[in-house]
């Protein structure tokens, strides 16, 4: 049956279960190296609306691991650049390919795709959400902290849309997430209303030592995101109170782990020290994101 993954929610609270489970087990026989080509025959085509280094890298990697096959698509070397609907592309690739992975610049791209695909459809990313990377930051908080149920979460900066698939999960995980953010940054209010009603345990507030105050992970993630590069000293400006270093560490708990998303501008949004200290989580983080979209593509097409 076809099976979207466009939205964190798209998945249950066994579901992820399950998948993390998976992803870890499939870490595991990477590590000693056993073979999964359980995939075989299979192929995922990748449009790329948007620059990337982890997704298209951990996808192509991923189902070369699993046994199939990934086309990387540029929408300027596509129909779609021509002004083909996506609705025909959607129809087109159904015949052709296994599933669609479509990293995009708005998020009604990806629905329509969806709506109109005989196969599965992956949310990449888009600017509402971005659910293939919270699997694997939750894969790492399990890794690190050896559960999920009650762990605290700071967020921030941006209240971009990995924070609003970061709010959206905590209805899956048990996880509370303390948003601080600039008022005008701030995760969308309707996104985060939808969240509360389904039993999200978010709060937005202002002040990151607020936020960071016995925290068990502190995450942030770029101030500049693609298509904002003109906005970068402003952006700067208004985002330096929010900088994830020594003096915020300290204020959540002994132990506690540091995320980013990357690509990371160092000494902006995160200081060397914090990025390559201890207690990041980082580079497992970036990691897991292979681990994490082969279990998810496993459960799709397998």
């Amino acid at each position: 049956m076809k099976k979207d993954f466009i939205s964190i929610l798209d998945i249950s609270r066994d579901e992820l279960a399950n998948l993390i489970a998976h992803a870890r087990k499939l870490k595991e026989e990477r590590r000693v190296g056993i073979q999964t080509p359980v995939l075989a025959h299979k192929t995922l085509g990748m449009i790329f609306e948007k620059s990337s280094t982890r997704t298209r890298i951990s996808f192509e990697a991923g189902m070369f691991e699993l046994g199939g096959h990934a086309l990387f698509l540029n929408p300027k070397d596509m129909q779609l650049g021509r002004g083909e609907a996506i609705r025909d592309t959607a129809r087109v690739m159904s015949r052709f390919v296994s599933a669609i992975m479509i990293r995009a610049n708005r998020h009604d791209e990806v629905l329509e795709l969806a709506a109109h695909a005989d196969i599965p459809v992956i949310n990449g990313l888009s600017d509402r959400e971005h659910p293939c990377q919270i699997l694997a930051d939750i894969m790492t908080i399990e890794e690190r902290l050896f559960r999920t149920e009650g762990v605290r979460v700071a967020w921030i900066g941006d209240g971009n849309n990995v924070c609003n698939s970061l709010i959206m999960s905590t209805i899956l995980t048990g996880m509370e997430v303390v948003v601080a953010s600039p008022p005008e940054f701030a995760p969308r209010q309707e996104i985060v209303t939808e969240a509360v009603k389904m039993g999200a345990k978010v709060r937005i507030v202002t002040d990151p030592r607020e936020a960071a105050t016995g925290a068990d992970v502190v995450m942030t993630d770029t101030w500049i995101s693609m298509g904002q590069e003109e906005e970068i000293d402003r952006r700067r400006q208004i985002f330096m109170p929010y900088q994830v270093n020594a003096e915020l560490m300290a204020c959540a708990k002994p132990g506690a782990i540091v995320m980013h998303c990357l690509p990371a501008h160092r000494n902006w949004e995160i200081t060397d020290e914090v990025l390559d200290s201890k207690a990041s989580a980082v580079w497992d983080q970036a990691e897991n994101r292979l681990h994490a979209q082969k279990a998810l593509l496993v459960r799709l097409l397998a």
